[in-house]
This record gives C-alpha cells, structure tokens and sequence, in this order.
C-alpha cells in the first residue's frame, strides 16, 4: 500500500466570505445541491454540498481574503502528525482541535499551501 492510499483526502470546504452566492454560483454552474448546517455556537456559516460520492465537500463562510479551497488529510494520530507538519518547515496555522466526530489542525506547508489535518474519533 503506498502512503496516500494510507493517508486520503477525506473532505473539500471552500472558504469564502460569500457561502450564499458560492452556493448559488456552484448550483447554477453544476447543479451541486447544498444543505445549510446549523452548528450550536458556531461563528461561522456552513453548507455541505452533496455530490453523491466521497469524500465530503463543504462550503464555510468565514473572512476570507479571497475565496480558497482546503483539503483534509486523513492522519493517524493529529499531534504527531502537526508535530511532523512543522518540523517540515510548516507553519501551525490552528493547532489541533477537537470537534463532535474528530480532531482537526490547520499548516500550512513551504510550496504546498494549506492543509487540514484530520483524525476521526474511532
């Protein structure tokens, strides 16, 4: 088994600071259905967008300074692997969090931009 079968990209958000007009733009360009998200406390808007297949997508609105996509990886083990993340010169731009369903940290590595980190709760 090579390394990123073991590591997969396992969900896509789009950041933007515009979730409603993303949505539309996507809807009317592809005809990607989304769902509005409602998270207890959250400080930001979400919208999954269901393409029927994984991994999952997503849309936040957040202040973006332009509209950028974030990839979440898959790791064993999420302080070991943003341990790992900075001493590749990475910088640590969230450090691990824990969420309802997972763990989820933020680099962003010299050359590769940014990268989610994410460890499901098993």
């Amino acid at each position: 088994m090579d390394r990123s079968t073991q590591n997969p990209i396992v969900h896509i958000e789009l950041h933007t600071g515009d979730l409603n007009q993303a949505g539309s733009s996507f809807e009317q360009l592809f005809g990607w259905r989304s769902e509005l998200i409602r998270v207890a406390g959250a400080s930001c808007s979400y919208t999954a967008l269901d393409l029927g297949e994984e991994p999952g997508y997503g849309i936040v609105e957040c202040p973006a300074p332009s509209p950028r996509w974030l990839p979440y990886v898959e790791v064993d083990e999420i302080g070991g692997a943003t341990a790992l993340a900075s001493s590749l010169g990475g910088k640590i731009l969230l450090g691990p969090r824990e969420g309802p369903i997972g763990w989820r940290a933020v680099v962003s590595m010299p050359g590769a931009g940014e990268i989610a980190l994410w460890q499901p709760k098993r």
